[in-house]
């Protein structure tokens, strides 16, 4: 019996996280960015373990993993076969320019020189939650990016989600 109280206190459960809001903030010359309170309140139980910062795959801005979140897309990525070239050039890439952000006394994090130029960050920027992560857009092409996918949502919603099998009991989504 004490050998299972052991493991079990050595076990971390990892809650599904669902991060919700869109926050404008402002990044300071060197790059320090107040974290939203409402933020902080959402991940009070995760902030100390600090946050993966990277490049967006799709987009021109950058991610904010939670570390627990980002251990798991590592935990994915490493079940690739590294006997195949385009794994490791694809393994190489995304983690490229990769960065470990915790927050400061302040409550402000760092985006480090080169993923600011990367996302074109300036003064006015956007937080903006992706379910288990947070985008971090610049401004503008925050807003034109969003504008341009409103154009068409209906249809995005329904190629991909409409394929998306019902759980409910009653039949609606």
């Amino acid at each position: 019996m004490g050998f299972i109280r052991i493991l079990a206190a050595r076990l971390k459960v990892i809650a599904v996280i669902n991060i919700i809001g869109t926050y404008e903030c402002k990044a300071d010359a060197k790059g320090r960015v107040m974290f939203p309170a409402a933020l902080k309140k959402q991940l009070e139980k995760i902030i100390g373990e600090g946050f993966v910062i990277k490049r967006s795959v799709f987009n021109q801005c950058l991610e904010i993993h939670p570390m627990n979140e980002w251990n798991e897309v590592v935990r994915q990525v490493n079940q690739l076969n590294r006997f195949m070239k385009k794994n490791n050039d694809f393994i190489r890439s995304y983690m490229a320019g990769l960065k470990v952000v915790e927050l400061d006394g302040s409550g402000r994090f760092l985006i480090p020189k080169d993923l600011l130029s990367f996302a074109g960050l300036e003064k006015e920027i956007v937080l903006s939650s992706s379910v288990s992560m947070i985008e971090i857009w610049d401004k503008n092409r925050y807003e034109s990016s969003v504008s341009e996918t409103l154009k068409d949502f209906g249809n995005l919603a329904e190629d991909v989600m409409g394929k998306q099998p019902i759980n409910k009991p009653d039949g609606i989504s």
